[in-house]
């Protein structure tokens, strides 16, 4: 496990890092030109829809429990944990924000993994949005560095968009066969599952209560909780949400110390993901885990912690 630089870990000790001159005024208006857009929004019908007839179909999937076979329970609950990896410890942790290294075999698994879970869009938009506002106006590495003059010049967003040519082109195979053909046809093959119930249980309700836990984190853990490492983020520390979505409720130490691979700090507690990432390191599958130190986050608290903790 290595720690982190501290010549790069100098706004998350010290507190957040603030644009200067043109770069602070561009950021306002990038901000009032944000308000103006969310004040614009229109309800997306389609996606009100869909979404409603899936969180029906999972009212139906209840009821189909008690008939169901155990092992069908049992391999909801395994979809459920891969599912979740695909998100945490793929998406979250090692693609976003590269808080560890992962070898071919670990990184395929994932891939699958987050193709259960049917969240790609949330990935990419993650990695070319939300998660580039800070460093687009810190790093020449961004993908949107304005310094760079033609787009094949940065070979990172040339790698981002090969990438997204290759995601792009497979995509809607890998979700229909991980997120719905897999999950289904186990149960019916192995152990003469009903066809119904193995779509509606591991399929359905697995699918609807994924999506569930990671809207928690992104509602619930910026909302209700405390704030011991930053009090002027929204992010919180939510235990309910830890326990749902595998140990991503460490939300406030989280966004303060985006680069640790376990997003807590208190290592393994209600934390399955880092449990996971420390049992393929021991398998010598994964390597380079980012830590903040105690020093940086007995620092942190001090200074801008909510003395909750």
């Amino acid at each position: 496990m290595v720690a982190f630089p501290k010549s790069e870990l100098r706004a998350a000790a010290g507190g957040r890092c603030e644009p200067e001159g043109a770069e602070s005024r561009e950021t306002e208006a990038e901000c009032g030109d944000a308000k103006e857009e969310k004040r614009g929004q229109t309800i997306v019908w389609r996606n009100v829809v869909l979404m409603a007839l899936l969180h029906l179909a999972a009212v139906y999937a209840l009821q189909l429990i008690p008939r169901a076979h155990p092992f069908t329970w049992i391999w909801s609950y395994v979809c459920f944990l891969i599912t979740g990896l695909g998100i945490t410890a793929g998406a979250h942790r090692l693609w976003s924000h590269r808080s560890y290294k992962a070898k071919f075999p670990l990184r395929m698994f994932l891939a699958a993994a987050n193709s259960m879970a049917f969240q790609v869009y949330a990935l990419f938009k993650g990695i070319l949005g939300t998660h580039n506002v800070k460093y687009s106006h810190t790093f020449d590495a961004s993908p949107l560095a304005s310094n760079e003059l033609y787009i094949w010049d940065n070979p990172l967003l040339f790698k981002l968009l090969y990438l997204c040519a290759v995601l792009f082109r497979y995509y809607k195979l890998s979700v229909v066969m991980m997120c719905f053909v897999v999950p289904t046809l186990v149960p019916w093959y192995f152990w003469d599952e009903s066809i119904w119930n193995s779509y509606f249980l591991p399929g359905i309700l697995r699918y609807t209560i994924c999506l569930n836990c990671t809207w928690l984190v992104n509602s619930a853990a910026h909302i209700y909780g405390n704030r011991p490492y930053d009090k002027y983020i929204n992010p919180r520390e939510n235990c309910l949400v830890t326990f749902g979505a595998m140990g991503e409720g460490f939300h406030n130490f989280h966004h303060t110390f985006p680069f640790d691979y376990s997003a807590s700090e208190f290592g393994l507690r209600l934390n399955p993901t880092t449990c996971f990432i420390d049992f393929m390191c021991l398998l010598g599958l994964a390597s380079n885990r980012k830590k903040a130190t105690p020093e940086m986050i007995k620092s942190r608290k001090l200074r801008t912690g909510d003395g909750s903790a």
